[in-house]
């Protein structure tokens, strides 16, 4: 059975799979809607996105989708291990501005739901990393956007050490979470 862990930001979750193994292998439902609807995560996902990364350092995000096509995301890694971000970007939330962050891993198992109304990132801690996620909207080109991921504001302690991140040209150019409307109000997500 699924295990639903609350985090300090009101909506996201710490989801941890059961994982049944023996000298085979191992099998694992990694997500069933009545388990999902039982925690009261009760979205409907229409999409699944696997994204490489192939060296550490590599930082994408903090991502999100405004309104109409917000997404809310379950996401989990397959190889390999990354830091993950949720930031509230609801204004009016009492959170606003905050963030949750976790390791994931091919090893931990553990996923990350962000629901809609979040900005989501997350750092590669090893070498190619496989990062796997259901989203419950589409991509929308029109309605895709970027916050820094060195907001002063957020204050998201990455863990890079010394070294800088590789970012993508998006990402390096996006604004501040004060420099965007984000779309979101508290209560309407």
């Amino acid at each position: 059975m699924t295990e639903f862990v609350p985090l300090a930001v009101d909506g996201v979750f710490e989801v941890r799979p059961t994982r049944h193994g023996d000298d085979r292998g191992f099998f694992s439902e990694v997500y069933a809607r009545d388990e999902y609807a039982d925690a009261g995560i009760t979205c409907t996902f229409v999409q699944d996105n696997h994204s490489l990364s192939t060296s550490r350092g590599v930082l994408r995000g903090l991502h999100f989708q405004k309104p109409p096509f917000a997404q809310d995301k379950l996401v989990r890694v397959t190889c390999g291990k990354v830091f993950d971000v949720a930031v509230d970007i609801r204004h009016g939330s009492p959170t606003f501005g905050k963030w949750v962050g976790m390791e994931l891993s091919a090893e931990n198992w553990k996923q990350l739901f962000v629901p809609a109304g979040f900005a989501h990132g997350f750092l590669a801690l090893t070498d190619r990393v496989e990062f796997l996620y259901k989203v419950s909207a589409p991509y929308s080109p029109e309605h895709d956007r970027s916050i820094r991921y060195d907001d002063p504001q957020i204050g998201i302690d990455w863990p890079l050490g010394n070294t800088p991140p590789i970012l993508s040209n998006k990402d390096q150019e996006a604004p501040l979470l004060t420099e965007i409307a984000t779309g979101f109000t508290f209560g309407e997500f």
